[in-house]
């Protein structure tokens, strides 16, 4: 056959889609719409690499941290930059105070000036946040007056809180933790970190489970209207078309329709993109012009789309007998052949099993492997369901109306129903293989951080600038809070200058002093020596009575400290080690204020632990407003019992983010097609109605035709994601343990769905359902 035939039949069945009149149009309308969304999706997928880098660019761009480089000198072209970030109600809140040393002090991206003292420049977010209702609060911690936003060039992203606020003396605070000195607001960009083979096993499974589905719903779309094109091509037939010719004009009906779909995807994906500059997913936001689809992977969308529409369409073809007088599809098709359907999943186990136990520490995961059987098992649901369907439906038989109604109509075509279903049921189980492996391997990447939540759950640091004092009295006075404990942090050296041994200095009253060691009896004036802490055997050598200490010694190359003198006392006494609120066990020696040489308060870092009422709404916040005020530039930290791997917390984010974009797709997808379903049975149903039926029972109907083949996807979809989820905890050789209520939430979350899209449909079908829809032409 010449490729000239071959493009004449595909012109002509490109013809009969636009040109066949009202049917041919709107079968091409419903084709174009399912396969736009799947590609829409695509396209957002191919983006996101930019996404990504356009974000981390954005980050770099303005980076205000010397990372351990050498500050420069105070100069013309110099500004320092405090760190001034904040919290409101789990929103983190990124914040900087400027203040320019000269005329040519670099502005920060998406500046046009310096604010003024009292003057600060937000996000367009934080903005629409301060202008809200509830952010009373925030505003008495942020009342400098916005003069201005942040443009596009100094976000993150569209939904980022962000601000820059004039500073004023903040030389004061220099060599402080908080503020810096810088020359460009210009960072370097920090080397990838090479991941470890979990955390790309995650990754490949995530893009893979978020990318099957797709597949299966434009692989579904290209077949929408299946049956009337068939008696169509009946027709060509009796006019003197061959079955191979009727074949390729069917794929030329169908390339149409995934070209249109291109187009409907490019333009579902541009109004999408534009949407995504207003959405925040799970605390991830972009700007539209983020989102630029990688040219490669754009331009093999463009074509494997439709060449995937054409092997579709005659790969459907294959089982389908066109005649001159009609199609033999209407009588029992023949049964379904078990065997290779067993071997997709049966292959995608054998291609993960070699690889086995070998998790963090016994190598790296073939990425091809496990791509390819991932893919094997999952697409093993597509060829399982239908002789599922078809297996169970032909032994179902007595019941209502309405039951007998979808049983006969799904033993008539069992393959239409699997697979508007396939699609959900391939998501399913995939969600419940990532559930599993996340909920298994999260131990791996979550530490605990020691912290005593039931001793504090608030922690500040108060600068050597502050009275310690009176910043825990106006902590302790703030509503909700149950008690402020203060300690003043320091060390002690056995020489004035580079000593070889040091150890803590810790300051505090006897309650407080009693929180972090066990003391043998305590009143003001007493110095105690902790002996057996772990990590500390120099302080019962330093804590002979007459030996000679100093007070915050200096170091060569750094700035010279007080090297306040001090001598042992002859009564210091002994103390054992104790844990502080956040876990750490104190060691060196603790001292009551008045122990303390005064010369000495003033090298000393103050720590205050808050112990609250979480029963007070908004407890944090409240604390955090006092905080700002005793000191503009604190940023109290909420203590957390555990805390979890950045990269990992990243890879589940981007999974809720892509379930949250394929779970859109499946519900529109799937509105589609039960539309395009009901458009085919418009007569069927006005018949029905003709004669008397109920509407009620026609309606329970459509409800069972779609309930039963989701019952069976979805129970198919557990056992597959169940095995897949189980095999990939062997791979990363951590015990395999089920949350069932996880899979229950995953199968639910399906239901429902499909329960939303079934009420979706109701309103056009009752509109079917009248006598009218006998007219025809």
């Amino acid at each position: 056959m010449s490729a000239r035939q071959w493009s004449k039949d595909l012109a002509m069945g490109a013809k009969f889609a636009f040109t066949g009149g009202r049917e041919g149009w709107v079968r091409v309308l419903l084709t174009g719409v399912g396969v736009g969304l799947g590609v829409a999706l695509l396209l957002l997928t191919t983006a996101i690499p930019s996404a990504m880098q356009a974000r981390s660019d954005r980050e770099n761009a303005r980076t205000d941290m010397t990372f351990g480089e050498t500050e420069p000198p105070k100069a013309d072209n110099t500004v320092l930059v405090a760190n001034v970030d904040t919290e409101f109600r789990s929103h983190d809140i990124r914040g900087r105070q400027l203040e320019p040393e000269g005329l040519r002090a670099p502005l920060p991206p998406g500046l046009k000036k310096f604010p003024a003292p009292g003057e600060m420049v937000v996000s367009p977010a934080l903005k629409e946040l301060l202008e809200s209702k509830d952010a009373k609060l925030l505003h008495e911690r942020l009342p400098e007056r916005i003069t201005g936003t942040i443009s596009e060039p100094g976000l993150i992203g569209s939904a980022e809180l962000a601000f820059y606020a004039g500073g004023e003396n903040l030389a004061r605070y220099h060599g402080g933790a908080n503020v810096t000195r810088i020359n460009t607001f210009q960072g370097e960009e920090e080397p990838a970190e090479e991941m470890d083979p979990v955390l790309l096993l995650l990754v490949l499974t995530v893009f893979v489970v978020l990318l099957m589905p797709v597949g299966v719903f434009i692989a579904a779309a290209v077949r929408f209207g299946g049956e009337r094109r068939d008696r169509r091509l009946a027709a060509l037939r009796l006019v003197g078309a061959d079955s191979r010719m009727t074949r390729r004009i069917a794929a030329g009906e169908a390339l149409s329709g995934a070209v249109l779909g291109l187009l409907f995807g490019t333009g579902f994906f541009l109004i999408g993109r534009q949407i995504a500059g207003s959405v925040e997913v799970f605390g991830f936001s972009v700007f539209p012009s983020y989102l630029n689809p990688t040219p490669v992977l754009a331009v093999l969308i463009a074509v494997a789309v439709p060449a995937a529409a054409v092997a579709v369409t005659l790969l459907a073809l294959r089982g389908v007998v066109i005649e001159p007088l009609g199609v033999v599809r209407t009588a029992r098709p023949a049964r379904r052949r078990l065997w290779w359907r067993l071997l997709l999943p049966l292959g995608g186990i054998g291609l993960l099993v070699p690889m086995i136990g070998k998790g963090t520490e016994n190598g790296n995961f073939n990425e091809y492997m496990v791509t390819g059987g991932v893919i094997l098992l999952l697409v093993g649901i597509t060829a399982l369901l239908p002789w599922i369907v078809e297996a169970v439906v032909a032994r179902l038989n007595s019941g209502s109306v309405s039951w007998q109604l979808a049983v006969r109509r799904l033993q008539l075509s069992s393959g239409t129903a699997a697979r508007m279903v396939n699609g959900i049921a391939v998501a399913v189980a995939g969600a419940i293989a990532l559930q599993m492996l996340f909920a298994g391997v999260q131990g791996d990447y979550t530490e605990s951080t020691g912290n005593d939540l039931s001793r504090a759950q608030m922690q500040m640091s108060v600068p050597r600038t502050a009275p310690l004092a009176e910043a825990r009295q106006s902590l302790a006075e703030t509503r909700g809070v149950r008690q402020a404990m203060a300690l003043s942090d320091g060390w002690l050296g056995a020489g004035r200058k580079d000593p070889e041994t040091t150890t803590q200095l810790t300051v505090g009253d006897c309650a407080s002093l009693r929180e972090v060691a066990k003391l043998p009896s305590c009143r003001e004036g007493d110095v105690f020596a902790v002996h057996g802490a772990d990590y500390d055997t120099d302080t019962p050598k330093l804590a002979a009575p007459g030996g000679k200490l100093y007070i915050d010694p200096s170091y060569s190359g750094e700035e010279k400290g007080k090297e306040v003198a001090w001598t042992v006392p002859r009564g210091i006494m002994k103390a054992a080690p104790g844990n502080d609120p956040k876990g750490w066990e104190r060691g060196g020696f603790l001292f009551t204020p008045s122990a303390l040489p005064t010369a000495a308060a003033s090298t000393l870092d103050g720590q205050i632990y808050l112990q609250l009422d979480m029963a007070v709404p908004d407890v944090q916040e409240l604390v955090r407003n006092t905080a700002a005020k005793v000191d503009p530039l604190s940023s109290p930290w909420s203590y957390s019992a555990t805390e979890r791997s950045d990269t990992f917390d990243s890879i589940r984010t981007g999974l809720f983010v892509g379930a949250a974009c394929v779970l859109a797709l499946i519900g529109a997808s799937l509105l589609v097609s039960q539309l395009e379903q009901l458009r085919e049975r418009k007569k069927l149903l006005s018949v029905l109605v003709a004669f008397g039926t109920r509407r009620r029972t026609l309606s329970l109907s459509v409800l069972w035709q779609t309930a039963i083949p989701v019952a069976l996807g979805l129970l198919l979809a557990s056992v597959v994601g169940l095995t897949l989820g189980a095999v990939l905890l062997k791979m990363t050789d951590t015990k395999v343990t089920v949350d069932w209520l996880s899979v229950l939430a995953m199968t639910g979350i399906g239901s429902a769905v499909v329960l939303v899209v079934t009420a979706l449909s109701v309103p056009p079908l009752l509109r079917l359902m009248r006598p009218d829809g006998l007219r025809t032409e």
